[in-house]
Order: C-alpha cells, then sequence, then structure tokens
C-alpha cells in the first residue's frame, strides 16, 4: 500500500482528550494516596516511607516557588529537602508519627493561610480571581452576583482547611493511628474532588443565571492562575 493510500489515524475527540487530562492525574493521585496509606500504617517509621511521602511534597511545592519565583519558598524547599535526605541517610525518625500529623496540618494552614489573605479589604478573593479570568476569556459578563458567590466560595474553602486541620487533631489523638492515616492518605483526597464536583453542580442550581463554565476550564483555569505566578 502506497503512503498515499494508506488510512490515516482517526484524531483523538477533543472530550477524550479533556477527560484523559483529568482521568490520568486522578488515578496518579489515587495510587500514591493507597500507597502512603499503606505506608503509614504498616512502615511509618522507616526511612523509605519518609523519602516517598516527604520528598514528592517538596519537590512540588519548590517546583511552584520557581515558577512563581518565590525564593523564598524555594529556598525553605531547598533546606528541607536537605534534612530529609539527612534524615533518611540516617535510618529515619524513632516517631514518625507526630510528623506525619505536623505535614498534614502544615499543608492544610498554608493553603488557608493563603485563601484567607486573599479575603481582606482592597484585595480580590482568590475564586473571584479564578472566575473572573475564566468568564473573561470566554468572553462571558462577570456579574456582581457572581463576584458575591465566589466571594463566599473563597470563604467555604478558607474554613474546610481550617476544619481538616481540627478533624486530623481529634482523629491522631482520640482514634487507632490507621484511622488517621485513612483519613489524612484516602478520603481527604476524595472530599476535596467531591466538594469540588459538588460545588459545581450545586452553583447552576442555586443560581441558574450564571453563565456556564465546564469542570474542566475551570480546573485549567486553576492550573494557569498558579503558572502565572499572581497570589
Amino acid at each position: 500500500m502506497s503512503p498515499s493510500t494508506a488510512p490515516s489515524k482517526a484524531p483523538v475527540p477533543a472530550a477524550w482528550r479533556a477527560a484523559l487530562a483529568v482521568a490520568v492525574p486522578a488515578l496518579g493521585l489515587a495510587g500514591y494516596a493507597v500507597l502512603s496509606n499503606w505506608l503509614m500504617v504498616h512502615a511509618a517509621n522507616e526511612p523509605y516511607t519518609l523519602a516517598l511521602l516527604f520528598g514528592p511534597l517538596l519537590l512540588a511545592v519548590g517546583g511552584m516557588g520557581w515558577r512563581q519565583r518565590q525564593w523564598a519558598t524555594l529556598a525553605a524547599c531547598t533546606v528541607l529537602m536537605a534534612v530529609l535526605v539527612a534524615v533518611v541517610l540516617k535510618g529515619g525518625v524513632q516517631d514518625a508519627q507526630r510528623l506525619y500529623v505536623l505535614q498534614y496540618g502544615g499543608i492544610h494552614l498554608a493553603l488557608a493561610w493563603s485563601f484567607a489573605l486573599t479575603l481582606r479589604p482592597g484585595q480580590k478573593p482568590l475564586i473571584t480571581a479564578l472566575a473572573e479570568g475564566l468568564h473573561g476569556r470566554l468572553g462571558q459578563t462577570f456579574t456582581p452576583d457572581l463576584a458575591a458567590y465566589t466571594r463566599q466560595v473563597t470563604r467555604f474553602w478558607t474554613g474546610y482547611f481550617v476544619a481538616m486541620i481540627v478533624i486530623s487533631l481529634v482523629l491522631y489523638l482520640a482514634t487507632p493511628w490507621a484511622w488517621w492515616t485513612l483519613f489524612c492518605t484516602v478520603l481527604t483526597p476524595i472530599l476535596v474532588v467531591a466538594l469540588f464536583a459538588g460545588e459545581h453542580v450545586l452553583r447552576y442550581r442555586w443560581h441558574p443565571e450564571f453563565p456556564r463554565v465546564s469542570m474542566q476550564a475551570a480546573f485549567q483555569a486553576y492550573q494557569n492562575h498558579s503558572k502565572a505566578g499572581q497570589p
């Protein structure tokens, strides 16, 4: 068969590409969550557990600091990575459970703080900035009612992150370690996805007048906002 008559490959539909763009990272995170849960239950004090749980986190935050030119964040991650390498080479720590609880609380405290800072007078709430940029690119009107709604959503996520810290501490102090690890590594990411999807659905039931955007577009807006280095 000559090259001119060879059948060409059918292009991948845009819907499939969008689904894969969400499904592949989601499956990766799900696998990481299951692995993290197993390691925390069965090998919490092992050096390789510390490396696998803290290493990717520090690399991700450090990469964000590099992209956004946040040199203090990048420097802090570099120092913490050096500490992690030293601890792993030393053979780990005697009681890693408190370290994991502090890690979980620290991540959520940083997220709560970053959202709360945008709620100060004169600042644009984080979700408002994301939504305004997204609707603007789509040629849709960003109304005052939508601005007020997105401010409330920003407040909600701030409270959510604080609530996760409180629940984490209660579970750590009052329940077996396996319960805390299940909550931290499996239930927490599931809850985030459920809340994101639930808000997307309820938004148009409560406010059918709001212009429609897809969840894929909303997720990409957050990614573009982070890559642009905006606060």
